[in-house]
């Protein structure tokens, strides 16, 4: 069984409710385990042990939230010597145009090195029933692409 990782970070509740979106679409395919965990409680064990990796994560001051950053300054140099080189994709709840925060993702996970599956899902303001469903696609598309071995 292959094990898609959800980290999120959420001070608001919105990027929770894109995260919970993200994990209901990726429980829709058989044959992947799919944890959801907080940035400021995940870990490297976490990381280093999923097959595929979903970032979610606030626009704060156009970057990525502190939580979410926190997340890779303590699982950045444990897991560099693995080079773990998982596919992944990012989901942000912008106030702005969240275009800062994708930078900064991918900036960071260059380096252990991580490799972009799918554009990132970028919700703009109050979270939406659209932006909902964007997401629940996202989830679906990474864990369906683990089960077909695209990934």
């Amino acid at each position: 069984m292959k094990t898609l990782l959800i980290v999120y970070h959420s001070q608001s509740g919105s990027t929770r409710r894109l995260a919970r979106s993200v994990q209901a679409g990726a429980e829709q395919e058989e044959g992947v385990a799919v944890v959801l965990r907080e940035a400021l409680e995940a870990d490297s064990e976490d990381l280093g042990g999923a097959d595929a990796v979903l970032f979610g994560t606030p626009e704060n001051f156009g970057d990525m939230s502190g939580g979410l950053k926190n997340f890779f300054d303590r699982t950045y140099y444990p897991l560099e010597p693995r080079q773990i080189n998982l596919p992944y994709a990012c989901f942000i709840s912008a106030g702005n145009d969240g275009r800062g925060a994708v930078r900064r993702i991918e900036r960071i996970v260059n380096g252990y090195p991580l490799r972009k599956v799918a554009e990132p899902v970028i919700v703009v303001g109050e979270v939406s029933e659209e932006g909902l469903v964007r997401c629940h696609e996202l989830g679906q598309l990474l864990a369906a692409g683990l089960t077909m071995g695209i990934f």
